[in-house]
């Protein structure tokens, strides 16, 4: 299949989605939160002794999810202030957004049908975009990327999904004359959130596998990436006698190995081990 056609049953799948959300949400969570580290990495970002750059940021985000007739919704913006260590083209640190959405369409509220089997509480059709833009010295990043694929939603508490999806990425960044577009490549996908017991306290975040995608705008050979992203939280409201599941406090920890497919063997840059704080407030 041509790529225009992908693109353009992606772009369909994500009307219908609009369509589908704009009735009344079955259920919806909206959050903002905010959350520092000391010990980011970028790629190609060094020190004069060829060692990774620490780099500080703070990051503050605006997330929603929902659930409708087919299906649910999931968007999220990143504002990311880098600190000076990740340069700006006009000085200062860097700045970057970054905006996921993901669309997963229910096969068993499409069908009708039972979907259940083994582990396996259901089966959904993912479709949904990644969008950035940077404005640092070195690359300024300005990432595009439409995503599509099925995935399983296991039988636990909270919620657990595996996703196996196609990624149609292209970036234009500094350096280049023309939008470059990269290998249609395959990502294995893991989402969760889970409450620890009857304890206040809760296990979320994210686990990607993404392969090569053939040459970079530069020529080099891609590697896979593997990007883990884990938070542990606790409930505030639950300890304190306040409100439940609307203030939370935790901990946060990201590795990223070959970042945005350069190789951690010629780039330490391209290696994270982050720690972090995290707030977040759900309305």
């Amino acid at each position: 299949m041509k790529k225009s056609r992908i693109h353009t049953a992606v772009l369909t799948a994500l009307l219908l989605a609009g369509s589908g959300a704009a009735s009344a949400a079955d259920w919806s969570d909206t959050s903002l939160s905010y959350r520092y580290g000391n010990d980011f990495h970028e790629p190609f970002v060094l020190n004069a002794d060829g060692s990774a750059k620490n780099i500080s940021k703070n990051i503050y985000t605006f997330q929603h999810a929902d659930g409708y007739k087919y299906g649910s919704n999931f968007f999220n913006i990143d504002l990311l202030q880098s600190s000076s260590a990740d340069p700006a083209v006009n000085g200062g640190g860097a700045q970057e957004a970054y905006v996921v959405y993901r669309n997963i369409f229910d096969l068993a509220k499409i069908t009708g049908k039972d979907m259940k089997f083994g582990a396996v509480r259901d089966i959904g059709i993912t479709a949904g975009f990644d969008w950035n833009t940077k404005n640092d010295v070195g690359y300024s990043s300005k990432k595009r990327m439409l995503v599509l694929g099925p995935g399983l939603m296991w039988d636990v508490p909270g919620f657990l999904e595996t996703r196996l999806l196609a990624l149609w990425e292209s970036n234009d960044p500094t350096g280049i004359a023309t939008r470059y577009e990269y290998k249609t490549h395959p990502a294995l996908e893991t989402v969760w959130g889970i409450p620890i017991g009857s304890l206040p306290l809760s296990f979320g975040g994210y686990m990607e596998i993404i392969a090569p995608k053939g040459h970079d705008e530069f020529g080099n050979q891609t590697k896979t990436e593997t990007n883990f992203d884990g938070k542990l939280m606790l409930d505030v409201g639950a300890v304190t006698g306040g409100v439940k599941d609307t203030f939370k406090v935790g901990f946060e920890y990201q590795y990223w190995k070959n970042k945005f497919g350069n190789t951690t063997s010629g780039d330490p840059g391209a290696l994270a081990k982050t720690p972090m704080i995290r707030a977040e407030y759900h309305f």
